[in-house]
């Protein structure tokens, strides 16, 4: 069982995982946009998010984290200097994952991550007027029952009150 033991193995072993990580996560963030397995853009998208929040905490000890993680320099300088303040007003959610189809050669799902480009912008929801109250819906005439006699007077009953009568 494998409680507790949470991310996708890949296939790898830990170093190698971690170290196809911290190369995607920085091609990620120099590139801004990579095409890899299904899989991996799902791993690889939480720890680029991540890094993404260190950079909108701008400290040293934050830049310090990200260069830990990060291979190069001026990846984290981009990092502080031109990506993270694209995202000051994100709550989250700085990557999209977009499914491109099967690759060819082993049939395994590609997609594309790549860093969101527009601007973060409170919507402010329309007021929606009020709606006039519908017409009443058109029943058919009922027939006067003054041509039959009393006791054999039979009345016509709309089909739509039964079904309200049923519904309530």
């Amino acid at each position: 069982m494998r409680h507790n033991k949470a991310g996708r193995r890949l296939g790898r072993k830990t170093s190698h995982r971690e170290a196809m990580f911290r190369n995607m996560v920085t091609s990620l963030l120099t590139h801004e946009k990579i095409t890899t397995t299904d899989a991996k853009a799902k791993e690889i998208r939480s720890v680029a998010e991540k890094m993404i929040t260190l950079g909108k905490r701008g400290d040293l000890h934050a830049q310090r984290q990200a260069a830990a993680y990060i291979r190069e320099k001026s990846v984290v300088t981009k990092l502080f200097s031109a990506i993270a303040p694209r995202y000051k007003d994100r709550p989250g959610g700085y990557t999209r994952i977009v499914k491109l189809g099967i690759r060819q050669g082993d049939t395994a799902p590609i997609s594309l991550i790549e860093l969101v480009e527009e601007e973060m912008k409170v919507k402010k929801v329309p007021a929606k007027p009020a709606k006039a109250p519908k017409a009443a819906a058109v029943k058919a005439p009922v027939a006067e029952p003054a041509t039959e006699p009393a006791a054999v007077q039979t009345m016509a009953v709309d089909p739509a009150e039964l079904c309200e009568a049923s519904a309530d």
